[in-house]
């Protein structure tokens, strides 16, 4: 993936934390949202809490960090996985509640969770048959998803122990972990920076960064599961979702892409105005929504995604990347054997993902945006949660 030259540096102008005003696209790719924040420069009040978090499975003790900002938000982060284990945001009464899903310690997360809020890679989403050809040589991935490979393999990125640097005048944690060449089949040592910003206007923003030295396929992206209701509604049917999309990537059968970017336009797919979830949630043959769609104007610069709203709580959630897609995921494979936060049961759609991504497959799709880092090169994306009341 070849960065433009400049690119991460006039991000780094425009994103939020960097300046006292920075503007976004809007949804019609015009520049028509202005939000204020706070620089990142200046002295962060608020302490950043450490505390243990339990036993990685390879023996290493894990710690929890936590962000808190003067307006009640705070964020949970573990350096195992680089997981964001808590989102508590305000709702319109002013009342503070979880709208992650998540667990109280590492344990939870070292069986075969559904990859509650780590970091996933090194290549997010699927590889088809976990196999691609890369500079006339073939490599060889787990299937772990069979027939395909997902989300980095069997021990990917959300399972291994990072190096946790807080950073307290950002309110930020940075969180580092070097890839070794060969690692789940993927060529190249990557070194791999992902910070967490906590903004004084309730935006987790995410910065992620890598650079190699063997061209190597790289797309990294952060997978939380958000419920806005924070427990006052189990399952996500009733939120309201604005995909600013009008494409997404067609998926045979086994949800790998087929090439086609088809149109939304009259399909169940269609989020290009607010639609409740659960609108059309029953012509998807007893499943949930898994599927990646084209960002409008994505892949160059900062844009607006996603708008997510939750009635009852009146909390919205927008969604700003730099990337190319954003897949869209329902949880229909949760089935009330986890329990978590607050001994909340995780039932069949207790959560939407929003995954800014690019697009799955891309190692072996020549008229995808390309996802191959190479030496030299820097992968530089970024990603922003911002969390609002209407």
């Amino acid at each position: 993936m070849k960065k433009r030259k400049g690119h991460h540096t006039l991000l780094m102008m425009a994103l939020f934390g960097y300046l006292g005003t920075a503007t976004f696209t809007g949804c019609n790719g015009s520049d028509s949202q202005t939000e204020q924040t706070t620089s990142t420069e200046e002295e962060s009040t608020m302490e950043i809490k450490s505390e243990p978090f339990g036993t990685a499975p390879n023996g290493q003790e894990v710690q929890l960090y936590t962000l808190t900002n003067a307006e009640g938000m705070t964020v949970k982060i573990t350096n195992y996985g680089a997981i964001v284990t808590s989102i508590q945001t305000p709702d319109r009464d002013g009342n503070i509640g979880e709208v992650a899903l998540g667990f109280d310690s590492v344990d939870g997360y070292v069986p075969n969770d559904p990859h509650f809020g780590g970091i996933v890679g090194r290549y997010a989403n699927r590889i088809a048959k976990g196999k691609f050809t890369l500079d006339g040589q073939e490599y060889t991935l787990a299937v772990n998803n069979a027939p395909n490979h997902l989300h980095g393999g069997i021990t990917g990125f959300d399972r291994v122990v990072w190096q946790a640097e807080p950073l307290q005048k950002q309110n930020a944690i940075r969180l580092t972990y070097v890839s070794k060449d060969g690692e789940e089949g993927y060529p190249g040592n990557l070194t791999v920076v992902v910070t967490y910003t906590l903004t004084g206007f309730n935006a987790l923003k995410i910065d992620y960064e890598a650079t190699t030295d063997k061209a190597t396929p790289v797309n990294l992206t952060n997978h939380s599961y958000f419920n806005l209701s924070a427990g006052k509604e189990k399952d996500i049917l009733n939120h309201i979702v604005t995909i600013h999309a009008d494409q997404f990537t067609a998926t045979d059968e086994t949800l790998i892409p087929t090439g086609e970017l088809a149109p939304v336009k009259g399909t169940p797919y269609d989020f290009t105005s607010p639609t409740r979830v659960g609108e059309r949630i029953d012509n998807l043959q007893g499943y949930g929504y898994d599927l990646n769609y084209v960002v409008r104007y994505g892949g160059e610069k900062l844009v607006h995604a996603a708008t997510v709203e939750e009635p009852i709580t009146g909390r919205v959630m927008k969604v700003q990347t730099t990337q190319p897609g954003i897949q869209l995921y329902t949880a229909y494979h949760l089935d009330g054997t986890l329990t978590g936060h607050n001994n909340t049961t995780y039932n069949r759609y207790a959560g939407l993902c929003l995954e800014a991504q690019h697009f799955p497959d891309s190692p072996n799709q020549e008229s995808f945006p390309s996802s191959i880092l190479r030496p030299g090169e820097k992968y530089s994306e970024t990603t922003i949660y911002k969390f609002e009341v209407k």
